[in-house]
């Protein structure tokens, strides 16, 4: 059984500009379908837009508002909401607050698998 505790992960920059702390993944676990990350922005910040060719994604709003793009369509984003990013699609989130989201990709998420136009 592996447990990872949140606050054991240390955080880093991804290459879209959000601060990650990788709970489970290919690097701190035998990982091999899946990844899951708690992602931030401070208030006014943003990610890069961008997509990722072979991952699905969802992000889970924990704390605070943003704006979430997905391939256009463009709505408000709060606590509880839970946003599915089809591989392909174009996305970026705008904090409005201060945001806190969990992040899960499949497969395991790399950053060699996210582009920007």
């Amino acid at each position: 059984m592996v447990v990872n505790q949140l606050s054991d992960q240390k955080s880093f920059t991804t290459a879209d500009g959000s601060t990650i702390r990788s709970i489970l993944d290919a690097t701190n676990a035998p990982v091999a379908n899946q990844s899951l990350a708690e992602a931030s922005l401070p208030a006014g910040g943003e990610t890069q837009r961008h997509y990722h060719k072979l991952s699905e994604e969802i992000y889970f709003i924990l704390k605070g508002e943003g704006i979430m793009d997905v391939d256009g369509a463009v709505r408000e984003v709060g606590p509880g909401d839970a946003i599915l990013i089809p591989p392909g699609a174009w996305h970026q989130v705008k904090a409005v607050t201060a945001i806190r989201f969990l992040c899960c990709c499949a497969p395991v998420y790399a950053h060699e698998d996210t582009y920007f136009g």
